[in-house]
C-alpha cells in the first residue's frame, strides 16, 4: 500500500500580512509550508510528497526543494488544487493525506491517528472539540447562545482511499472548503481522530508569531563534537578548513588529511547519530584515497538537510605550533561556509598551540576539536 502526502500551497492568502502568501513567510529561518512538508517528509508511513503550487509559483525561488518533493500546478479554487494532486498520483497512491501548507505545526501523532482509521474507514480526518461557549451574534450584541455538544474544529492532514475520494471529486458539483465535505457529498463515511490544538493554520498576522513560539517549545536542538590528528610526513603544504597553506611539510592522511574539516564532518555525523567519516567514506576504500575533504563536509552537511536540521553554528579549533592560522582565518571561513551552503557569521575558526607539549608541542602533527550545533523546527 503507498501513502502520498499532497500539500496544498496553491493559495494567494494574504490576511497573514507581508508582500508573500502565507505559506511563503518565514518561521524560524524557513518557509511556513516547508515545515509542513518536513513533518510528512519524516514520517515512516508516507512514501512519496506532492506540492500543489500556484501557477505563478512554478519556476520561482519561492517553494522549498528540501525536502523533495513532486510539483504539481494548482487550479483557481481549494478544490480544483486538490483535484489536480489527485490525478497526479492516480495509479500510484493507494491512500492519500491531504494536508494545508498553511499548517506547520502537525504533529506525527496526529499523521499516525489519521493512518491508523484509515486501515478501517474510507476517510479519517483530526479534529479538535469545541469547548468554548458559543454565541450568536449581531451588530456587536449577542443574540443567542450556540449549543457546542458535537461540534469540532476541521484540521488537516485529512486521510483517504484514494479511489474513492477522487471519484467523489470529480463528480463534485459545488465548492467545497475542504475534502471532508466533498466525501460526504458523495456519500462516504469520514471518521473523526484527535487533533492537536498545536495543528494551528496561519491566516492571521498574530499566527505567525503564535507559530514561532510554539515551534520553539518544540525545537529539536543537537550538538555534535569532532576530534582529528593528522601526522607531519613529507610535503610543501597542508589542506586546513579547505585553504591551501604552503608549509615545510604536509599531514599525512588517506584523504587529503584536512584535519580541521574532518573534525567538522564528524561532529555533524556525531549531532545526526550518524557515526563518523570512517563509516561513510572507509579508508579501505581505494576511491578515497587522496579525496578532497569538501566531499565528506558536503555529505554531511547534505545528510543535515535532509533530515530536517538547520546547522545553527560551527566551532572549529585548529592545535598546533605551526603554520600560523590567523592570517588565513578569513580564508577558511569562506570555504567552510561554501562548502555547508551556510553564513560565515556562523562559523567560527581559531587556533591555539599546546605551549609545546605533546606531539603538537613537538611539532609532529596538528589537532582539531570542533563543535556544531543543529536545530530541527
Amino acid at each position: 500500500m503507498t501513502t502520498v502526502a499532497i500539500i496544498v500551497a496553491a493559495g494567494r492568502g494574504t490576511r497573514a500580512g507581508g508582500a508573500l502568501p502565507k505559506q511563503w513567510q518565514m518561521l524560524n529561518n524557513r518557509p511556513v509550508a516547508a515545515h509542513a512538508m518536513q513533518q510528512f517528509t519524516d514520517h515512516p508511513g508516507v512514501d512519496q510528497l506532492v506540492l500543489v503550487l500556484h501557477p505563478d509559483d512554478i519556476g520561482t525561488d519561492l517553494w522549498p526543494t528540501s525536502p523533495a518533493a513532486e510539483v504539481v500546478t494548482g487550479g483557481a479554487t481549494r478544490q480544483a488544487s486538490v483535484l489536480a494532486g489527485l490525478q497526479a498520483v492516480e495509479g500510484i497512491a493507494d491512500k492519500v493525506l491531504i494536508h494545508d501548507a498553511a499548517r506547520p505545526l502537525v504533529s506525527k501523532d496526529v499523521i499516525d491517528n489519521v493512518l491508523s482509521a484509515l486501515e478501517t474507514h474510507l476517510g479519517a480526518a483530526p479534529a479538535v472539540a469545541v469547548t468554548d461557549t458559543l454565541w450568536r451574534g449581531a451588530k456587536g450584541h449577542v443574540t443567542g447562545v450556540q449549543d457546542r455538544a458535537g461540534l469540532f474544529r476541521a484540521q488537516t492532514p485529512q486521510g483517504f482511499h484514494l479511489a474513492p475520494l477522487l471519484a467523489a471529486h470529480r463528480a463534485m458539483t459545488e465548492d467545497a472548503t475542504d475534502d471532508v465535505a466533498v466525501a460526504r457529498a458523495a456519500g462516504l463515511d469520514v471518521a473523526i481522530v484527535a487533533g492537536d490544538e498545536d495543528n494551528m493554520k496561519i491566516t492571521g498576522p498574530d499566527d505567525l508569531a503564535r507559530a514561532t513560539k510554539l515551534m520553539r517549545q518544540r525545537m529539536d536542538v543537537r550538538c555534535g563534537n569532532g576530534y582529528d590528528v593528522h601526522r607531519f610526513g613529507p610535503g610543501d603544504h597542508v589542506w586546513l578548513c579547505g585553504v591551501q597553506i604552503p608549509h615545510g611539510r604536509g599531514l599525512q592522511g588517506h584523504s587529503d588529511a584536512d584535519v580541521g574539516m574532518h573534525a567538522v564532518t564528524d561532529a555533524i555525523y556525531g549531532a545526526l547519530g550518524m557515526g563518523d567519516i570512517g563509516q561513510h567514506f572507509p579508508p579501505s576504500d581505494p576511491q578515497w584515497k587522496g579525496a578532497a575533504s569538501h566531499i565528506f563536509l558536503e555529505h554531511a552537511a547534505g545528510l543535515a538537510r535532509e533530515n530536517g536540521f538547520d546547522i545553527s553554528n560551527v566551532d572549529c579549533t585548529l592545535v598546533c605550533e605551526f603554520p600560523k592560522i590567523g592570517p588565513h582565518q578569513p580564508a577558511m571561513k569562506a570555504a567552510l561556509a561554501e562548502i555547508m551552503q551556510l553564513d560565515g557569521a556562523r562559523i567560527s575558526v581559531k587556533a591555539t598551540t599546546s605551549e609545546r607539549l605533546g606531539f603538537t608541542g613537538r611539532e609532529e602533527g596538528i589537532a582539531s576539536i570542533a563543535t556544531v550545533t543543529m536545530v530541527k523546527s
